[in-house]
């Protein structure tokens, strides 16, 4: 069952928590790479899981994630300040890997079409058809 109140809000904190990690925290172990893909906050409006993709090796990802989690209770505070609501939910944020799955099957799918092109580009490839074998006309009959 969807809720529009609370999609409405999931979108308001998406944009808010966005703008606090990229102007506000001021932690270095923060990768400038990391954005917010979707905030899910529950019904009862108690708490708001905040998915974060981090383009970078992975001490990169687990230190922006180890700064996020030390700085959530900052982030809580202004998200209460610029999003008036009776309650401001409890944050939690989680890696999510879609961005990076996302372009890693991109370049799959490049590489995948480079090589069909130059497979195709080499004579007797596998889409040169042989119009007499379809005709049904072979020469050695002839």
């Amino acid at each position: 069952m969807s809720y529009p109140r609370v999609n409405r809000i999931n979108e308001e904190y998406k944009k808010v928590i966005s703008q606090i990690i990229r102007n506000d925290l001021k932690d270095p172990r923060i990768s400038g790479m990391a954005s917010v893909v979707s905030v899910d906050v529950t019904k009862d409006l108690s708490y708001a899981t905040v998915y974060i993709s981090v383009l970078g090796s992975e001490d990169e990802k687990t230190n922006t994630m180890e700064g996020l989690t030390k700085s959530a209770g900052y982030v809580r505070r202004e998200v209460g300040k610029k999003v008036k609501l009776h309650h401001t939910p409890v944050i939690l944020f989680k890696e999510d890997n879609s961005i990076e799955y996302g372009v890693s099957m991109s370049q799959k799918i490049a590489e995948l079409s480079k090589q069909n092109s130059s497979d195709n580009s080499k004579p007797g490839g596998t889409d040169e058809i042989n119009v007499e074998e379809e005709n049904g006309i072979d020469d050695e009959k002839e």
